[in-house]
């Protein structure tokens, strides 16, 4: 295994004494809280009347929330849930809601993933696809990077024949300020071993995908 391949796998595998945790993440909430706080201030706001008071707190724990997939790793999420089996075809999962935060501008982008792979004596429980999406979405991204981390951490994993990623999504950044442009969607797609070398078994896995 290369290197990069154990960083997808590896990522932030040391783990803590569960007591130390919670102080960090408590320490960290009120950090980012304080950082909260204080951007309302810089807008021109009052912290301190009714709707704002506990803003900054709330603000907090939801970035704690969308950003939890640098807590997270691949290794624990399929844990034992790669399974011995002689299937060849492909095994494709369309339509997984993916949202992320663009790390440009710290606004969402939203819409689906469609993950097919060609299995080599591996499969992997179907619902740990969705899973590992969650891992690398939950994140600050964009979404070329996203792609191909989610390629190559089923790559790693399951060693199969071929990996196809597809992500369609709308990105905030484009539909709320910029160029606003309501209708603008974005798609990237990652394909590995087979279905990059084979045009025919390509066409074929976006038939499908788009079926």
């Amino acid at each position: 295994m290369s290197r990069s391949e154990r960083t997808y796998l590896g990522m932030f595998t040391e783990g803590r004494a569960d007591g130390d945790q919670q102080g960090d993440e408590s320490m960290s909430t009120a950090g980012i809280e304080e950082a909260y706080s204080s951007i309302l201030k810089e807008l021109g706001e009052d912290v301190e009347r009714d709707g704002l008071l506990k803003t900054p707190l709330r603000a907090a724990r939801a970035m704690q929330f969308l950003t939890k997939g640098y807590k997270e790793t691949v290794q624990d999420i399929l844990n034992d849930a790669i399974f011995d089996e002689n299937h060849e075809e492909i095994v494709l999962v369309r339509d997984i809601e993916l949202f992320s935060l663009c790390e440009h501008h710290l606004v969402p982008f939203f819409g689906k993933v469609h993950i097919a792979y060609l299995p080599n004596k591996k499969v992997v429980g179907l619902s740990k696809l969705a899973r590992i999406v969650e891992v690398f979405s939950r994140r600050l991204q964009v979404q070329e990077r996203l792609t191909s981390q989610i390629a190559e951490a089923i790559k790693v994993a399951l060693e199969p024949a071929g990996v196809a990623v597809v992500v369609e999504a709308a990105h905030m950044c484009m539909v709320m300020r910029g160029v606003q442009k309501i209708n603008a969607s974005t798609v990237t797609s990652v394909m590995l071993g087979k279905f990059h070398d084979d045009p025919r078994l390509r066409r074929e896995t976006l038939a499908l995908i788009n079926k």
